[in-house]
């Protein structure tokens, strides 16, 4: 049993037995189907929410650019957006209306020289609305200024376009990005604490049931213990996958995000790349735990400490975050590895988040697994043909 290729011959066994009785269960392919039935319905229901809302564009006009209000709105019209424009006092009051977002943009300067003030970027449809008042302008001046030479209208005309002055702060809330972190946090959570919960209750299961000593006439504890990590990690990859999937997938049909601003691809291969990760640091705390106690009933006595470990960052991850990306507490959890595979993909996927830190965290993360590794197995070899009362984790860590 030394010999490395028959070593992880009886994990891969281990693991095939694992994936071939959990794929199988139903409460794997009821909670699979539920879950990816959530994840589409919340899609549809998103984009419901946003069809229904107003559809109109809401301009301000000063007083100095006021005239533009009949061109504008039969702009609006050639190019297929309905707007509707606002007199506001001054400049200063229209700027007011347009951060706190009853504008969706400001007209100022002059009827035939203007700038759109906007909070954060100009929509397309109110682009090719202004675009198009720029057009009738230059085409007015050229042809008076330059004598209606056709060549040198077509090159006014071809060059206009809008000067845009943001007024927003940098950084401001983007609701796709807030649903992206959210999403991203909730489902990481659930799959990372309801797969470790199945490592510990399928060791518990095998130590009651007495199976766990055949299994160990044969093979190694941590070849046991390796076998059912990968395998049940495999199968919680596998759900994790189909849902992300099927969430992008809504979100690509439906057009809920932008894919100039948030990159889905990358979201979800993060996701993936951090539930491996944190799946398999908590795959091997759970296990270990798990083989302290003898009843179903005792595994929330010594998992209960873990999963508050588990709140901590996942609280900050869809509480904080969202709203403040750049709070200090956010960003210095995020590095800590046990808090990370639950807090850095969702800074991640808020954006706003250096390569170099993604690096780090990531970095320190694995750097901890084996030492996790080697301490999971060791109370899982001294604890898990311990039956009868609860072992205490001293009397586990002691060599046998």
């Amino acid at each position: 049993m030394n010999d490395p290729v028959s070593s992880w011959g009886a994990v891969r066994l281990a693991a095939g037995r694992e994936i071939s009785t959990r794929i199988r269960s139903k409460s794997f392919v009821w909670l699979t189907i539920i879950l990816v039935a959530v994840v589409v319905l919340a899609g549809v229901a998103l984009n419901a929410i946003g069809s229904s809302g107003p559809t109109a564009e809401r301009v301000g006009l000063t007083p100095q650019t006021a005239g533009l209000a009949q061109t504008l709105t039969a702009a609006g019209e050639s190019v297929g957006t309905e707007l509707t424009t606002t007199a506001v006092a001054d400049e200063a009051t229209g700027e007011a209306q347009v951060r706190d977002g009853d504008l969706d943009a400001l007209l100022v300067g002059s009827a035939d020289d203007f700038t759109v003030v906007v909070d954060s970027e100009l929509s397309p449809s109110l682009a090719a609305a202004v675009t198009a008042v720029l057009q009738q302008v230059a085409l007015t001046d050229a042809v008076e200024a330059l004598g209606g030479d056709p060549a040198a209208v077509a090159g006014e005309i071809a060059t206009a376009g809008p000067d845009v002055r943001v007024v927003g702060e940098a950084g401001a809330f983007d609701p796709a990005r807030y649903v992206t972190g959210l999403v991203t946090g909730i489902l990481l959570f659930m799959a990372i604490m309801l797969s470790g919960q199945l490592i510990a209750q399928g060791v518990v299961e095998e130590k009651t049931s007495r199976v766990v000593e055949l299994l160990l006439a044969t093979i190694r504890p941590w070849q046991l213990m390796a076998g059912k990590v990968l395998g049940i990690g495999a199968v919680g990859l596998l759900q994790v996958f189909l849902v992300v999937a099927a969430g992008a997938g809504t979100a690509v049909g439906l057009g809920l995000v932008d894919p100039g601003t948030i990159d889905l691809g990358a979201a979800a291969f993060w996701a993936l790349v951090w539930f491996l990760v944190g799946f398999t640091t908590y795959a091997l705390i759970f296990g270990a735990l798990g083989a302290l106690v003898s009843r179903q009933e005792d595994i929330g006595a010594v998992t209960t400490p873990v999963i508050m470990l588990m709140v901590v960052p996942y609280i900050l991850g869809v509480s904080v975050a969202p709203w403040a990306p750049d709070n200090p507490l956010v960003v210095w959890v995020s590095y800590i590895p046990l808090c990370a595979p639950l807090l850095m993909p969702v800074r991640m996927a808020l954006g706003g988040v250096e390569t170099w830190e993604v690096v780090l965290s990531l970095g320190l993360s694995v750097v901890l697994l084996p030492v996790l590794v080697w301490l999971a197995g060791k109370i899982y070899s001294n604890a898990v043909l311990r039956s009868g009362s609860r072992v205490r984790l001293k009397d586990a860590l002691r060599a046998s």
